[in-house]
């Protein structure tokens, strides 16, 4: 079964509308947890828009399960994650000004970077995983520079997926196939949602894990957090 990570970013979004402490992030992680998701992914930016540093050091003492953190790695992000010491940190290639993230590394233009970043974190016991393109050059690259997964950034997939959903997943089953060849650990995740979460997890071979904030969190508005939870995870079966 894939395991679902719940990204909570939409959460603190909303308690940072109004400010207070409400919603509770730390509360809700819990929660996602005892709901039965199998991991909480924070992606803290520099302006704290959303999750806040502060807020990445609160949940390291209570998620259980598996923590993710994924961001651009700064100075900042870099100093956080040593400290906390999650058990995944997932690499992305997002501006400071980026709405959401857009696009997946060029793991070959910055191969010397990433490889002395990934090096680095492995050392500290932290898995490394890298958020790219379903591009086979980009895919061999990543192996190159010794990450131990990747996560496929999704987005194209699910923007064809209601014109040719066979279309649209072409590209991610070769692309996981690649992966698997190379020995690389698959994640995937942006835009998938109840709409199009089973096609592509029964489609792409060997995917490990799938990173899910904003449509799960905007169903939870309809259906409640814990419901939503359970029918994500019915989709992963």
């Amino acid at each position: 079964m894939t395991r679902l990570s719940v990204n909570i970013n939409k959460i603190a979004t909303l308690r940072n509308a109004r400010g207070g402490n409400n919603p509770n992030v730390v509360k809700v992680a819990i929660d996602c947890e005892r709901f039965g998701a199998q991991g909480i992914t924070v992606h803290p930016r520099p302006d704290e828009r959303h999750i806040r540093f502060q807020d990445v050091l609160d949940l390291k003492q209570v998620v259980t399960t598996e923590f993710n953190i994924e961001g651009n790695p700064d100075a900042r992000f870099i100093d956080l994650v040593m400290q906390v010491r999650p058990e995944q940190v997932t690499l992305v290639p997002d501006a400071p000004d980026a709405i959401t993230s857009n696009a997946g590394w060029d793991t070959i233009r910055h191969r010397d970077h990433l490889k002395d970043l990934v090096a680095s974190f492995k050392d500290a016991g932290i898995r490394v995983s890298i958020f790219v393109d379903a591009d086979e050059r980009m895919i061999e690259g990543a192996r190159e520079v010794g990450t131990d997964r990747i996560e496929l950034y999704t987005e194209p997939y699910a923007h064809h997926y209601f014109t040719s959903r066979e279309d649209a997943v072409a590209p991610f089953v070769r692309a996981a196939q690649l992966a698997l060849d190379l020995g690389l650990g698959l994640n995937a995740g942006h835009d998938l949602s109840l709409d199009n979460l089973r096609y592509f997890n029964q489609q792409v071979p060997g995917l490990l894990e799938v990173s899910i904030g904003h449509a799960l969190v905007s169903d939870a508005l309809y259906f409640g957090l814990e419901n939503t939870i359970q029918m994500y995870l019915r989709e992963l079966v």
